[in-house]
């Protein structure tokens, strides 16, 4: 349309709108980044960038971004923290650990615990005070109202500052058991966290504590994970291992020291992953990177988790709302951290879910090589903390394949040395908000804090009202239990007043009938202490939740009812398993309670109940104990039981099915030591000389692997060692404890996420090869075994060999170092570990 004159004298506007306007939207296109990106190539060699620098390498979702709180100097080699009450940053930093390829020098007394303070006000930190130095590879750090746990092994100290100058000036020894100087530092633990139950959890360590008076009390536990320890807003601890991205406790796993014999600990550090695969945006140097379409994809990054280290529970509130109990873990070999979300199945169960899968992403990503997340916090100001150790050699030596080592070398990342950064993931939605001051509020403020949208300072508030024991406050917290409309807040109350014992009956009547089924679940737990007396009238309100249809509440009856008095307990334990047996973690904690009763609920349960899947999975698991028990009674009778052709066969058939388990078929490739019984089962053996089908079959067969006096020995039955032979196995259960037992457990048994049982195990009791040369060059494969050939002589690997293949049931011959000396030459120049596959080829 032609401008009249009116507007011809603006026609430069015009054109400027028509042209700048659309090239000014054209420009903000091409600028604003694209999420997620796309796979980047690698440069020549791993250079150290600078903080500001490295800020440009990391990609996060729309919406998210990442600051930097500290760098060097200020942090140095960070890989744990902790916060105080006033938001302080308390540091563990380890600069001797891998300060080169061989980890020379790694046992440096270098290690320091440092306090850093933002003293601006402007979220950066700008002063940095020593507060212990002079330690040897230090582990945890928990900051208490009272002192400071510090975590160095073998020592737990209780240190603290009398003189207000932020240096530790007292230091007591809590315990000398806290891990092993002499093993690999990735097997020592890690982790103090006060939890929601008052007692101080741990990770990687049999122990947890609690403060009593001036005491700090030690109770055993199984010892579960190898990593960070963080917990969800109803207090479910989460850990995890390496190759074991998250696991939880559905339960306190205190339960499963009660009863020794227990075989199965269902409830305790289960895996909650729907899949390990991650996603890197540029080729990444791994331990295993050789095994491309398995470790590494065909653009050489990595697949799957191999590093995964210390989780975050997100319990903040000024990152989005829908990231509220989402798990963070970090994965420090890919350069990344990796999001779940965590959702309740129908059974009860938890699983955990990457949002950007589809998208083939994940949450922070990095360019940057040096950036090695080992840490991640849930924090103060609502946002997530990551702690970035920020250095080139990751792998600890031990494990290392030769195949990173050249990577490592060519691609300069052994050196400089020095460097650390510490960062917050923040949001466009998010907020400044006050720094806490927590240390000097009133006790009455604190109790306020309880029900606080941050889990940080609910956590902090109730730890100090316990630890200075603020039994003023009592009243309020009562308040809080019956009128919050948080259940987290209630629940904090209920447990806070448990740590200032003042919890009363009308109190935990209360939390019983609570419409959250996690006050329910911890008042069941709190009342344990009234079930012993004779007129506990608790005990019978508990009773009165055995109906209630929460897995929560239905899994704590199982457990609590165990702390009943002995002579009550079966009876409430036989309705679980008729009602709740389909649950293996109600079954596992019904049989926690049964110590030295097994044989007697037994009996009573293959009378009393019918055929279902939760009573066969009870008959097998106390079956199994009753077997390994070693009461030729009670085992003669059980195998009695697999015989009478009167009983219902689905009962026999689960018997029998326990005897399997511990009578195990021979492999082709070796035998199993036999299962020894004190007298002949002649019943057993009538059962399957009686008849011809599937089931007498199966007796015929189980009863070849027993053995009994009198039975006649097979000529393929192992030779008793000779002295020599005794020395060496010996030596190989002194290496095996002090090398191996914290990922296969001294029992032989392994743990989940971590390595496989050796017990029965093909490649321990078969070729005497194979195992051999995993010895000597490590397993690749679901669970990856590192290579010993650099680290032990012949003589020793032979003692490891010969101790595994005759400890724990194995009944193997032992080893010989010449026959570790031909293998040795055989594989020399091998520079990477065996497949399943090779191996299986492979006939000497």
């Amino acid at each position: 349309m032609p401008l009249d004159n009116k507007h011809k004298k603006y026609w430069p506007a015009y054109l400027w709108l028509v042209l700048f306007i659309p090239m000014t939207l054209l420009i903000a296109s091409c600028t604003q980044e694209t999420w997620p990106p796309e796979v980047q190539p690698r440069a020549g060699s791993a250079a150290v960038l600078s903080p500001q620098e490295a800020l440009q390498s990391f990609h996060l979702p729309p919406g998210y971004d990442i600051e930097l709180v500290a760098s060097e100097p200020m942090v140095v080699d960070p890989v744990a923290m902790d916060f105080d009450a006033d938001g302080r940053l308390w540091i563990v930093e380890m600069p001797s650990y891998m300060p080169d390829i061989k980890g020379r020098d790694e046992k440096a007394p270098t290690g320091r615990i440092v306090v850093l303070e933002d003293t601006t006000g402007d979220e950066q930190m700008d002063k940095r005070t020593i507060y212990l130095d002079s330690l040897i590879l230090p582990r945890a750090v928990t900051v208490l109202d009272r002192g400071v746990l510090v975590g160095a092994p073998p020592n737990l100290w209780m240190t603290r500052d009398t003189t207000g100058n932020l240096k530790a000036d007292v230091l007591k020894k809590v315990r000398e058991d806290f891990g092993d100087p002499d093993v690999n530092p990735e097997h020592n633990p890690n982790s103090l966290m006060w939890g929601m139950d008052n007692w101080i959890q741990t990770t990687g360590y049999t122990g947890r504590f609690r403060l009593r008076g001036h005491q700090l009390e030690y109770d055993q536990v199984p010892k579960l994970g190898q990593w960070g320890i963080s917990m969800d807003n109803y207090g479910h601890i989460y850990r995890n291992s390496n190759a074991n991205p998250i696991a939880v406790d559905y339960i306190s796993p205190h339960y499963y020291t009660r009863n020794g014999n227990l075989t199965q600990k269902s409830g305790i550090y289960q895996s909650i992953y729907k899949n390990k695969t991650v996603w890197p945006i540029h080729p990444t140097a791994v331990n295993r990177g050789y095994r491309v379409g398995e470790e590494v994809r065909e653009d050489g990054t990595l697949r799957r988790y191999t590093a995964a280290s210390a989780l975050a529970v997100y319990r903040g509130d000024q990152l989005p709302k829908e990231l509220i109990n989402n798990v963070f873990v970090p994965e420090p070999a890919g350069n990344l951290v990796q999001r779940y979300v965590i959702k309740t199945k129908a059974d009860g169960s938890l699983i955990g879910k990457n949002p950007y899968a589809n998208l083939q992403a994940d949450f922070l990503t990095s360019t940057d090589e040096r950036f090695r997340p080992v840490n991640i916090y849930s924090a103060p100001d609502g946002t997530l903390y990551i702690v970035d150790m920020y250095r080139g050699i990751i792998q600890h030596q031990t494990y290392m394949t030769s195949y990173l080592k050249s990577k490592i070398k060519l691609r300069g990342l052994e050196k400089p040395l020095g460097f650390g950064r510490i960062y917050r993931i923040v949001h466009k939605q998010g907020k400044s908000i006050k720094k806490p001051q927590l240390s000097t509020v009133s006790p009455n403020e604190l109790a306020a804090y309880l029900e606080h949208p941050n889990g940080w300072w609910r956590d902090t508030a109730q730890r100090i009202l316990v630890e200075r024991q603020s039994i003023s406050v009592t009243t309020e917290l009562q308040k809080l239990v019956r009128n919050s409309d948080k259940d987290y807040a209630r629940l904090h109350a209920l447990w806070t007043l448990d740590g200032l014992d003042k919890i009363n009956n009308k109190i935990l009547k209360v939390a019983l009938s609570d419409s959250s089924p996690h006050l329910r679940a911890a008042a069941i737990r709190i009342a344990e202490h009234t079930f012993s007396r004779s007129d506990s009238s608790l005990k019978k309100e508990v009773l009165n939740l055995m109906d209630d249809s929460s897995h929560v509440v239905q899994r704590q009856l199982a457990a609590s009812i165990g702390e009943f008095p002995s002579a009550d307990r079966q009876k409430y334990f036989l309705i679980m398993i008729k009602h709740y047996g389909n649950d293996p973690i109600v079954t596992s904690l019904v049989i926690s309670g049964l110590l030295n009763q097994e044989y007697s609920f037994l009996k009573r349960l293959l009378v009393q109940s019918r055929k279902q899947e939760g009573t066969i999975n009870a008959i097998r698991e106390l079956a199994e104990i009753i077997l390994m028990s070693g009461s030729s009674a009670h085992i003669n009778t059980l195998l009695n039981w697999i015989g009478d052709e009167a009983r219902p066969m689905w009962q026999r058939n689960s018997l029998l099915t326990s005897l399997e388990e511990v009578a195990p078929k021979p492999s082709s490739y070796g035998t199993a030591r036999l299962f020894e019984l004190e007298r002949k089962p002649s019943g057993l053996i009538a059962a399957a000389d009686s008849g011809s089908n599937q089931f007498s079959h199966r007796l015929g067969e189980v009863t070849e692997r027993l053995d009994w006096p009198g039975k006649p020995s097979s000529d393929s039955s192992p030779k008793p060692l000779t002295p020599k032979e005794k020395e060496r196995f010996n030596l190989g259960k002194k290496l095996f404890s002090s090398t191996c037992t914290a990922c296969h457990q001294e029992d032989g048994q392994g743990m989940d996420g971590m390595a496989p049982t050796l017990v029965g195990s093909k490649w321990v009791v078969g070729k005497p090869s194979h195992l051999i040369r995993i010895l000597l060059d490590g397993k690749a494969g679901d669970m990856n075994m590192p290579a010993f050939g650099d680290q032990y002589s012949n003589e020793e690997l032979a003692a490891i060999a010969t101790f595994v293949r005759q400890a724990w049931g194995n009944q193997q011959q032992p080893i010989a170092p010449s026959q570790v000396e031909e293998v040795r030459g055989a594989s020399t120049g091998r520079d990477r570990p065996w497949t399943d596959e090779e191996l299986s080829n492979k006939r000497h």
